[in-house]
């Protein structure tokens, strides 16, 4: 099962910078993301959600293939990869993978202007080193499917001082 996380930050920047992070780490399998979102509140109110995985551009790209595929078939190829293309694009932009936008968007817009909130959705994790990884990151953690304990240390965790790198 997974585990919810849900971190806010005073600036539209922070975010971003720990979800790279979260991502670095996923990359040296220190932690498996289902999903990790970023929303940004900017000046004027709006709420912008940046996703992980750009759903719309892997559908059009597989729509494309399949429709060149079936455009082969029938001696069409480049109409059937435009078709093809269009038509994965769109059932990609439709489809919602891990946290529920609307979930997202009606959060974040209860923040201040200028704020952004990290939704991080993990499969499984080597939580001490993790942890040391976003010791000092700083935030709020506002809402996780933790243990009270858990959410806890997390919350210590990224409020304490960064400690120097030993090197």
């Amino acid at each position: 099962m997974s585990n919810l996380v849900v971190i806010a930050y005073d600036d539209q920047f922070k975010a971003e910078e720990v979800r790279t992070m979260l991502r670095k780490m996923q990359q040296e399998y220190l932690i498996d993301l289902e999903d990790a979102v970023v929303a940004v509140k900017d000046d004027k109110g709006k709420v912008k959600l940046h996703q992980m995985y750009k759903l719309a551009a892997a559908g059009a790209l597989s729509g494309g293939f399949w429709g060149a595929l079936i455009g082969l078939i029938f001696m069409s190829p480049l109409l059937g990869m435009a078709v093809g293309a269009s038509a994965g694009a769109v059932s990609g932009a439709l489809t919602d993978v891990g946290i529920n936008d609307d979930f997202m968007k009606h959060l974040a817009a209860s923040f201040k202007n200028g704020t952004s909130v990290l939704f991080v959705l993990v499969r499984k994790a080597t939580p001490d080193k993790v942890l040391a990884e976003l010791q000092g990151t700083g935030g709020k953690v506002i809402k996780t499917s933790l243990t009270h304990a858990e959410e806890e240390k997390l919350q210590a965790v990224l409020s304490a001082t960064r400690e120097p790198a030993v090197g």
